[in-house]
């Protein structure tokens, strides 16, 4: 029988104003009004309303798509539908957790609050960098991180398995744009610098992990509702006492997304809902499962279409 899986987005996917319809809506209303309480009328509007510059900032970004992937799991929820699984791409883990019921939004809002700021402090600006390889197979990126960790002696590795053929690569500056001239050397057609905060998804935040660990430990994790597919091993995560290993090591550790879609595709999940900012995930899905069917929801139109899907109108 086929399957469902909500999906939610990670950072990158932010822009400003999103979910402004979302949060017009009886159960979005809520979810602002947390918000709000948690994280201040400023945080709000730098949501909705910008600088897109001060939106960027990492612990600005993750409480904000956070808060607009938790409304639109609210306005899904009135369809009634339930779903058999949820994973998210790195930030979007939490949004995961808390649409299963693991954890409250107040309580995740806080954590990924915190959760951005040890990010975004771990590393001196500049030190570290983040690139997509595009057009190359796993192994041969992997065999240009590692060319460029024995020769140069740096830090890198792969930090998110995207989909077949992207791969991003993340670490020490200079070991990134060394791993980008192999990665070409080896076939790649592109490498791309991403323009991001810090070299998420690599040694240099573990670190950040050591401090999360004590901010995750002081949460009243419960069990999920439904399995949620762990992104550092692309295992299903079934009990609590799980979770808080597993987002610890996500931090320095690799995002296996390519992997957590296909074992989904595996167990029968034919229908995926990306929920929240842009279609991020739902491109990648395309790529990794063709046949799948592909719905998001991030605005009143698109909630509105998946409402008349599974309510069958």
């Amino acid at each position: 029988m086929a399957k469902i899986a909500c999906i939610f987005p990670g950072q990158g996917s932010q822009y400003v104003g999103m979910g402004k319809e979302l949060f017009a809506t009886p159960g979005g209303q809520e979810v602002l009004a947390t918000g709000q309480r948690v994280l201040g009328e400023e945080f709000i509007r730098i949501l909705l309303e910008g600088p897109e510059e001060e939106l960027k900032k990492t612990a600005h970004t993750q409480p904000a798509i956070l808060l607009t992937s938790i409304a639109a799991w609210q306005g899904l929820q009135e369809t009634g539908i339930r779903p058999d699984y949820f994973a998210g791409h790195s930030l979007g883990e939490y949004s995961a957790y808390t649409a299963a019921g693991s954890l409250s939004l107040e309580e995740a809002l806080r954590v990924v609050r915190r959760r951005g700021e040890l990010m975004q402090a771990a590393v001196p600006e500049g030190q570290g960098a983040m690139a997509a390889i595009l057009g190359l197979e796993n192994a041969k990126v992997e065999e240009a991180c590692h060319q460029a960790r024995e020769e140069g002696g740096w830090i890198v590795g792969p930090a998110n398995y995207n989909s077949p053929g992207q791969v991003v690569i993340s670490g020490e500056t200079e070991g990134v744009q060394m791993a980008c001239q192999y990665a070409k050397e080896l076939g790649a057609k592109r490498a791309l610098p991403l323009a991001v905060s810090g070299p998420f998804h690599s040694p240099l935040m573990a670190e950040a992990g050591k401090e999360l660990r004590q901010v995750l430990e002081g949460v009243a994790w419960q069990d999920p509702s439904v399995p949620v597919l762990a992104n550092i091993d692309g295992q299903e995560v079934r009990e609590r006492g799980m979770i808080v290993e597993s987002l610890v090591r996500q931090v320095s550790g690799a995002v296996l997304w390519e992997q957590s879609i296909r074992l989904l595709g595996e167990q029968g999940v034919d229908t995926f809902i990306e929920l929240g900012p842009g279609k991020v995930l739902t491109g990648l899905v395309k790529k990794i499962l063709p046949g799948a069917t592909l719905i998001n929801v991030e605005d009143s139109s698109s909630l509105g279409k998946a409402t008349c899907i599974f309510k069958g109108e």
